[in-house]
């Protein structure tokens, strides 16, 4: 694990790996890999880029860039891209620069990065070449993935489940589209939920785990998470009326649904959720099994170009 330090810090970059996943944003990311590739190279000449054909070639070369010691290791893609490659470099010397051009892109929101991949390579040129590097928290799925962004199950985790399915619309519509959808088969369970020496134990429709504050393209479900603080955020929503869930969910936009009664929020270094083995458990969008689930922070563990 990298020492915590302060939030910026001086770096140049010297090698440099760019993967691109073919598939993010229906095939986006194909269209723009010329030109992103050619504006990082103004920073780095020697970059090399690898288009993925899937999910475990994305691991493999970026555990190949993280190995072999790349300063920078980029990713054209989605927020589950960029977690694939998250769990390479995390606790490594190689930083993680970010291209959005996924469904999502709630990793690059956080970090300040443009929505265009074009202007978010300019901005990664910048950092590099006036040498700016940070250190984020990672949270950890006890014996198994880390996450960048939010881990969620219940309600939730199968409208991620529903959205990741879905060929149509493109972007955060997909995922909202996926909400109307699940709200048929809405089911509350019993969950509990321990953080901070704190349990609360209640029929409950989801709760995430935020290591950032959002997910599903902009829902602010953790509106007070912060990637830096290591600490993770936690909602618990209670079970509640689909006509009453139809008028919290909207407030995901602006974080407001915090304040209303059916809502628990808890915060800790640890976070341990019991409930019905069938609930799935999403993290940065991706699939990681089924409830119980024990999540860590990992402070300072990934470096970030931002």
């Amino acid at each position: 694990m990298l020492p915590r330090s302060s939030p910026t810090v001086l770096f140049r970059a010297v090698r440099a790996t760019l993967i691109v996943n073919p598939h993010s944003g229906r095939g986006a990311a194909t269209r723009v890999a010329g030109t992103v590739a050619d504006t990082l190279r103004a920073a780095v000449p020697s970059l090399v880029v690898t288009v993925t054909a899937d999910a475990d070639a994305t691991s493999r070369v970026a555990a190949q860039a993280a190995q072999r010691g790349d300063d920078v290791l980029a990713v054209l893609g989605g927020d589950g891209t960029a977690h694939l490659a998250a769990q390479a470099v995390a606790g490594t010397a190689t930083a993680l620069a970010v291209l959005p051009s996924g469904s999502g892109n709630d990793l690059a929101a956080a970090l300040g990065i443009p929505a265009d991949p074009v202007r978010a390579a300019q901005h990664i040129v910048q950092a590099l070449r006036t040498g700016q590097r940070r250190r984020i928290d990672l949270g950890r799925i006890e014996g198994a993935a880390g996450f960048t962004t939010v881990l969620c199950t219940g309600f939730d985790a199968a409208v991620n489940k529903r959205a990741n399915a879905m060929r149509w619309p493109a972007g955060p519509r997909r995922y909202d589209l996926a909400v109307l959808a699940e709200l048929a088969a809405l089911t509350p369970r019993p969950v509990r939920v321990q953080a901070a020496g704190t349990e609360v134990e209640l029929e409950a429709i989801l709760v995430a785990v935020g290591n950032g504050s959002s997910y599903g393209g902009g829902l602010r479900i953790c509106p007070d998470a912060t990637l830096a603080d290591g600490l993770l955020d936690v909602i618990v929503i209670a079970a509640v009326s689909r006509r009453r869930l139809l008028r919290v969910f909207p407030a995901l936009r602006t974080g407001g649904h915090v304040h209303e009664p059916e809502v628990t929020v808890l915060r800790g270094e640890t976070v341990r959720i019991d409930g019905d083995p069938g609930w799935p458990v999403y993290a940065d969008g991706e699939p990681q099994g089924t409830l119980p689930v024990t999540v860590h922070c990992e402070p300072g563990v990934l470096t970030v170009v931002a």
